[in-house]
């Protein structure tokens, strides 16, 4: 067949590359979902952070007032953090052992119930959390599922100092594996053994037998997978909107004028994580508990998944987005490039 600059004309114009230079100007300025896996920018300075990105040298005022916040931080706030630490972590891990000698019933559900509130309380006061807690009617009740926005490793702790759930992970070793094992003996948490933990037939299984005993603690699951930056909500899993049950959703937004929750497992390790927590004035924060959803008739998981994390957006004020939070750790993928392909290919096709 030959091919004439009629035909080639027909087949692609100059400005069908616009909307890639568009897309990629759009991505090197501002991208939508990197953004999200960096610290919030302030409008104005909250005397933390002292870095020459930012805030090097203003003027003598105010480096004499960062210098004083400091000391405060570090020579008087941190050393009783730390205390009120070790001893909200030691309480818990005696107790709970303790009660799990207890044989199983009305009175060791009781026992745990209030000594999972008064440990994560004491936890909540190592980072002089400040919650204000909005509709607390809502809270989750036994066989269901409570899922909620992610921020933050203390999301547990924020959720945790008003109601008792049952905890999903993988299980773990050395210090951890001490915890989830006292945990474990004083009621019925969720700890998947790594090979376990990548079937998800068994991981479903598991979760099913939980929410269909009304006795047992709500589970508390983040469906996100990763620690968004508090400004908006990405995409949840479907894996606990399949197990069927109630869903409980809950939006926890944080005020990072006081202190920054966000983090960024990539840049930061665990311990700098709990130190900068610990040397923040205050973590403050608001948790809305939200009516209680069911998977409706003809729904699939991923539509109704997409459901509770748009309710949690509207109401926490954050962003709702469609993409996956594990692009932080991984590469596009190759679906999404292949959409993309297929949207330009409908373009310049000839009929």
């Amino acid at each position: 067949m030959s091919r004439t600059l009629e035909t080639l004309s027909r087949e692609f114009q100059l400005d069908d590359a616009m909307e890639f230079v568009k897309a990629g100007v759009e991505a090197i300025i501002e991208d939508e979902v990197t953004q999200r896996f960096s610290a919030e920018e302030l409008p104005s300075w909250n005397l933390l952070t002292r870095t020459n990105k930012n805030y090097m040298y203003i003027n003598l005022k105010v480096t004499v007032m960062w210098g004083l916040g400091f000391c405060l931080r570090y020579l008087i706030l941190l050393p009783g953090r730390l205390i009120l630490f070790f001893m909200g972590v030691g309480l818990l891990t005696v107790f709970t052992a303790a009660i799990g000698y207890v044989p199983s019933g009305k009175l060791k559900r009781w026992m745990y119930w209030h000594t999972s509130l008064m440990c994560f309380r004491i936890l909540s006061r190592t980072i002089s959390a400040v919650v204000k807690y909005h509709n607390s009617e809502n809270r989750a009740k036994g066989g269901g599922i409570c899922v909620a926005n992610h921020t933050s490793p203390i999301d547990v702790v924020m959720l945790a100092s008003d109601n008792c759930y049952a905890l999903v992970g993988q299980r773990q070793g050395g210090f951890l594996g001490f915890l989830q094992r006292a945990l474990g003996r004083a009621t019925a948490h969720i700890w998947f053994e790594r090979f376990e933990a990548k079937d998800r037939t068994l991981v479903t299984q598991r979760l099913k037998e939980h929410v269909e005993d009304p006795e047992k603690l709500p589970i508390l699951i983040f469906p996100e997978g990763t620690c968004i930056n508090n400004t908006s909500v990405m995409m949840f899993k479907k894996g606990s909107f399949e197990v069927g049950g109630i869903i409980y959703p809950v939006a926890i937004k944080y005020d990072p004028r006081f202190g920054d929750p966000f983090w960024n497992s990539s840049k930061q390790s665990y311990v700098h994580y709990l130190l900068m927590m610990m040397t923040s004035w205050a973590i403050v924060c608001d948790v809305w508990y939200l009516p209680s959803m069911t998977r409706e008739e003809g729904e699939t998981a991923v539509d109704f998944a997409n459901r509770v994390k748009s309710e949690i957006a509207h109401q926490g004020g954050l962003v709702d987005l469609v993409w996956d939070g594990q692009l932080k750790r991984v590469a596009v993928k190759q679906e999404w490039k292949a959409r993309q392909q297929r949207v330009y290919s409908s373009r310049i096709k000839v009929d």
